[in-house]
C-alpha cells in the first residue's frame, strides 16, 4: 500500500493481484487501507477480478466505486466518498424503519457450502449473499475452519452471529440479517 501525494486529498493504492495469486487472503490488508482514509481521499484497489462483493461492502459503508478492467486478470477499482448529501439523505426516517410482522414472517433461510474453495471466496460469496437477503433473514455457512477475518467483518458491520464448530474442525455460522 502506497499513499501518493502529502497533500490533502490524498490517493492510498493498493495492489493485490500477487496475493491473490498466491491464494494469500487480502481482505484485512484492504479494509486496513480503508480504515485509513478520510473523507476526501481516494482510494484504488487493484485486483485479478472485479470485486463485486467488495464493492458492495464498500458501498454500504458509504463509498461509491468506479471500475475499469485493463486486462484479463487486471481490474483497477476506485473509490471515494459519497457526497455528504447523498449521505444526509440516508439518514432518513424511512430508511431506518422497523421491520412491519409481515415482513417478520415472510423471512427465509439461505445456505452456503464454503469448504473447499480457497479464500478470499468463501468470504466474498458470504458478504455477496448478505448484501442480497433481507432483513430478517438468516445465513447458514459452512466454511473448512472458523472464518476470522468474516467473524471481524461481521462485528464491524453489527451482524448478529453464533459460531458453532464441528469434531472435523469445519465450522458452521450462523447469520441474521438485522
Amino acid at each position: 500500500m502506497r499513499r501518493k501525494s502529502n497533500t490533502s486529498p490524498k490517493t492510498v493504492e493498493l495492489d493485490i493481484r500477487e496475493d491473490l495469486r498466491n491464494k494469500k487472503e487480502p481482505f484485512e490488508k484492504i479494509m486496513k487501507a480503508v480504515r485509513s482514509l478520510e473523507r476526501d481521499d481516494t482510494f484504488i484497489l487493484h485486483a485479478t477480478f472485479k470485486p463485486k462483493p467488495l464493492i458492495g461492502l464498500l458501498r454500504s459503508k458509504g463509498f461509491k466505486s468506479e471500475t475499469e478492467q485493463l486486462g484479463p486478470d487486471h481490474w483497477v477499482v476506485t473509490f471515494v466518498h459519497k457526497k455528504k448529501a447523498a449521505s444526509s439523505m440516508e439518514g432518513t426516517s424511512s430508511s431506518h424503519r422497523q421491520p412491519a410482522p409481515s415482513d417478520r414472517e415472510s423471512s427465509r433461510v439461505w445456505e452456503l457450502d464454503n469448504r473447499g474453495l480457497e479464500p478470499p471466496q468463501p468470504m466474498v460469496r458470504t458478504l455477496s449473499t448478505l448484501e442480497r437477503m433481507k432483513d430478517n433473514d438468516t445465513l447458514i455457512i459452512h466454511n473448512d475452519r472458523v472464518p476470522v477475518f468474516l467473524l471481524e467483518e461481521l462485528d464491524g458491520l453489527g451482524y448478529d452471529y453464533r459460531v458453532e464448530e464441528a469434531e472435523d474442525g469445519s465450522a458452521w455460522v450462523t447469520i441474521r440479517k438485522k
